[in-house]
């Protein structure tokens, strides 16, 4: 399967794939470091508008949900449903939001759930749309082995491919991603663990 997805940071793949392969030399990793940054919000601050999350955000949120939902085009539904949420909740000033980044990454993750349940009550399988594809400048079509990653990620349970996006995406910590899906941090420990081992597995049977 080819994918069209927009540019990404290359440095997430590396990332999951030293860390599947036991790898020692996995860099720290901050969390969010390559995400844009949204204005910080302080207690006599205004929180960023709904206008300016969404300059800063949409473009890695689409991503986020691309690697939870398959195809570009819900992808980019599952976005507008999470902004519509916040908008709904929080109005356009997004006033008493105090942390925007954190809730609209469980909006995304939410919206891509209730996709993924739709798809399952549904039984049916739906080609992903290609589209007219990015711009031209950014490529088309991953390497080989990121095909394979994204294949692998497609057949872990939900829950443990939102952990590993969340993860190595993201770039959130445990405790961050056990807010974002409502777990406990033992749960997401544990549930990364067995989804690296089977994501290890998965990519040793498609290599032979």
């Amino acid at each position: 399967m080819q994918y069209a997805i927009p540019a990404a940071p290359p440095s997430w793949w590396s990332r999951l794939l030293a860390r599947v392969s036991g790898a020692e030399d996995v860099p720290v990793v901050r969390p969010g470091r390559h995400l844009r940054a949204l204005p910080a919000v302080h207690e006599d601050e205004r929180p960023p508008t709904l206008t300016e999350l969404y300059r800063a955000r949409r473009v890695d949120m689409v991503r986020l949900a691309l690697f939870l939902v398959d195809d570009l085009h819900t992808a980019e539904d599952v976005v507008q449903d999470a902004f519509a949420s916040v908008c709904r909740t929080y109005g356009t000033s997004l006033a008493g939001l105090k942390d925007p980044g954190a809730y609209l990454h469980t909006a995304v993750v939410n919206a891509a759930r209730s996709v993924l349940r739709r798809r399952r009550t549904a039984r049916a399988y739906t080609p992903p749309h290609q589209g007219v594809g990015p711009p031209v400048d950014e490529a088309l079509l991953l390497a080989e082995e990121h095909r394979h990653v994204l294949d692998a990620l497609a057949r872990l349970t939900h829950r443990q491919r939102e952990v590993l996006v969340l993860r190595y995406w993201s770039e959130l910590t445990e405790a961050q991603i056990a807010q974002t899906l409502g777990l406990s941090r033992g749960t997401v420990k544990s549930t990364a663990s067995r989804a690296l081992d089977a994501l290890e597995r998965l990519l040793e049977a498609t290599s032979r």
